[in-house]
């Protein structure tokens, strides 16, 4: 080991007079520099009770991760100095380049949530940054309880939607509360019954801010439904015309696969069927074309669906039960088992739906989260617990002050 000028680091370390750098050493086969800090003031400052002490003694040296310097990976290592506070008690102070209980400095904080915000890989961050996984997450987990600890209790969320994502394989499931005006994540609770949605509001609003919400988009599942009946009375449920048209699509499909079987013409027209006609291929184009001037009962259950698309954007509520209740006649008399199906189902939430045809919210924003999930879980190839899943998505997708306060 080499020891270096320390006068260099005393001044980019930026401290105050009571802390000095008393040495730099490096080592060159392993391309690791040491930053060995001293603590030469009389008194220091108690974070609790918030006062000056004389110094007691020190606690045992400790090492933090900070920023490269020249590409050599680089630590901070110090003894910190304790006070006996006005209750006899021996307390650490706190360093000013770090937060309690962390063995990074700030700068390295802000320097991984950066890499992690543009890899949104843990793995590749470390990787990137010559640290540990372990560090990596911890920095992860961290930034999103500081986060959460500042966001406002006080925010009133007038729209709200909930969502259901996959997590595990054997219909393992977490619910995604989402604001659909501000595209953020507000929480996420494990599995989508009735009683983790309902803790899962109560959480995130206040008893005076349930009363503010307005409406909340949500597809049909009972334990949602029965969960903002109890919790959120005066919210308009609106039904997200997204899932609404899913439905319209899986019920043309399975009217597809039973034709096919008698009409040959019908073979690998899926996408020709379920795609916005803007969106089809030349091909797809073809065969649409084909099957639309055909007789067939999938034709007829197409047309149904556009017809129901029509509905959205009604002007009244008035306006869009009697257009629904047109649509479903009309649906009715088809006789296509599938499609009435579908229309009962919707007549069963008919508040819901015809909510869905006036309001302009919708869940197309909590759909776009869900991709955005997705593709967190794709890079990481998945998360082996809710806790880590729960973290990472509120850190890519929360809208948290991420960052520790003494960063700049």
């Amino acid at each position: 080991m080499q020891e270096f000028t320390s006068q260099f680091f005393d001044l980019i370390l930026n401290l105050d007079s009571n802390w000095k750098v008393e040495k730099v050493i490096g080592d060159y086969r392993l391309k690791e520099v040491e930053i060995k800090i001293t603590y030469i003031g009389n008194t220091a400052e108690c974070p609790n009770p918030l006062s000056l002490f004389g110094i007691y003694d020190h606690a045992p040296e400790r090492k933090w991760r900070h920023l490269d310097l020249l590409d050599y990976k680089t630590h901070i290592v110090c003894s910190l100095p304790r006070v006996k506070n006005e209750q006899n008690k021996v307390v650490t102070i706190l360093p000013p380049w770090a937060s309690k209980n962390t063995r990074c400095t700030h700068q390295f904080e802000v320097k991984v949530i950066d890499t992690l915000q543009a890899t949104q890989n843990q793995t590749k961050t470390a990787g990137l940054l010559n640290c540990s996984f372990n560090q990596v997450n911890r920095i992860l987990h961290n930034s999103v309880e500081r986060g959460l600890k500042r966001r406002p209790k006080d925010v009133v969320f007038r729209h709200l939607s909930i969502d259901e994502k996959s997590f595990k394989r054997n219909h393992k499931y977490v619910t995604v509360l989402s604001s659909p005006t501000s595209g953020l994540i507000i929480d996420i609770c494990e599995d989508r019954t009735k009683k983790a949605t309902k803790e899962l509001l109560n959480k995130v609003l206040s008893k005076g801010n349930k009363e503010k919400v307005e409406t909340i988009s949500v597809d049909m599942w009972k334990a949602y439904l029965t969960s903002i009946e109890e919790v959120l009375p005066n919210a308009k449920v609106v039904h997200d015309r997204f899932h609404l048209v899913k439905y319209l699509n899986e019920a043309i499909d399975k009217v597809r696969r039973r034709e096919v079987k008698d009409h040959q013409e019908l073979k690998n027209s899926r996408y020709a069927l379920l795609k916005n006609t803007e969106n089809l291929t030349e091909k797809q184009r073809i065969k649409f074309e084909c099957i639309r001037a055909a007789n067939f009962q999938v034709s007829k259950a197409w047309v149904i669906r556009e017809n129901f698309k029509d509905i959205f954007g009604s002007n009244t509520m008035k306006e869009a039960v009697n257009l629904f209740w047109k649509w479903g006649a009309n649906v009715l008399n088809t006789n296509i088992n599938e499609m009435v199906k579908v229309a009962k189902m919707f007549n069963n939430h008919l508040k819901g739906v015809c909510n869905a045809m006036v309001e302009k919210f919708s869940n197309a924003m909590a759909e776009r989260l869900n991709g955005k999930i997705q593709e967190l879980k794709s890079r990481s190839k998945g998360y082996r617990t809710f806790k880590n899943f729960r973290r990472a998505i509120l850190f890519f997708n929360g809208g948290l002050n991420l960052y520790p306060l003494n960063s700049q």
